[in-house]
C-alpha cells in the first residue's frame, strides 16, 4: 500500500489541498456536517433509550430524520477523503483513525440492527430498541473523540 499512498499523496489536488486554505476549509465543513449526522441520530438514539419524544413513535425519528444524516454524512465524507489524501500514509498508521473507521463500519452494522428491528413495530420500544439506541449512542461520541484524537497522533 506504500506505493499507493506515496501516488496519492503527490497528487496536484492532494498538495492543493494541504498546502492551501482548502484544508482548513475542508475541516471546518467535516465539523459541521459530523454535527448534522450526529444530532439527527442523536434524536433517534434518544427516543429509542425513552430519554425524549415518547409522544411519538420512533417511526416518526427513523423516518424524518435519515435524510439529515445522510446528507451530513455525505458531506462528511467528501471533507474526510480531502483531507485523507493529503496524508494518507499517516492516517492509515494513526490508531486513532484506525479506531474511528472500525467504529464507523460498528455504527453501520447497528443501523441496519435498527432498521430491522423497526421493521416490527411492536419492537420500538424494547430492550433490543433500547440496546441498538445506547450502542448508537456510545459508538458515535467514540467516533467524535477518535477523531478529534487523530490530529493529535502521529
Amino acid at each position: 500500500m506504500d506505493e499507493f499512498w506515496d501516488w496519492l499523496s503527490g497528487t496536484e489536488l492532494a498538495f492543493q489541498i494541504g498546502a492551501t486554505w482548502w484544508f482548513p476549509l475542508l475541516e471546518s465543513l467535516h465539523v459541521v456536517a459530523l454535527a448534522v449526522v450526529v444530532g439527527s441520530i442523536f434524536f433517534v438514539d434518544l427516543r429509542l433509550l425513552g430519554v425524549m419524544g415518547m409522544r411519538y413513535p420512533v417511526r416518526v425519528f427513523t423516518r424524518e430524520l435519515p435524510p439529515w444524516a445522510w446528507g451530513g454524512f455525505g458531506v462528511a465524507f467528501i471533507t474526510g477523503l480531502g483531507m485523507f489524501i493529503t496524508r494518507p500514509a499517516a492516517y492509515a498508521a494513526n490508531p486513532a483513525f484506525l479506531i474511528k473507521m472500525g467504529l464507523l463500519v460498528v455504527a453501520a452494522a447497528n443501523v441496519f440492527v435498527l432498521h430491522r428491528l423497526m421493521l416490527d413495530a411492536s419492537a420500538e420500544d424494547s430492550r433490543g430498541a433500547k440496546l441498538t439506541g445506547l450502542i448508537s449512542l456510545l459508538v458515535w461520541i467514540g467516533i467524535i473523540v477518535a477523531g478529534r484524537w487523530t490530529g493529535h497522533i502521529n
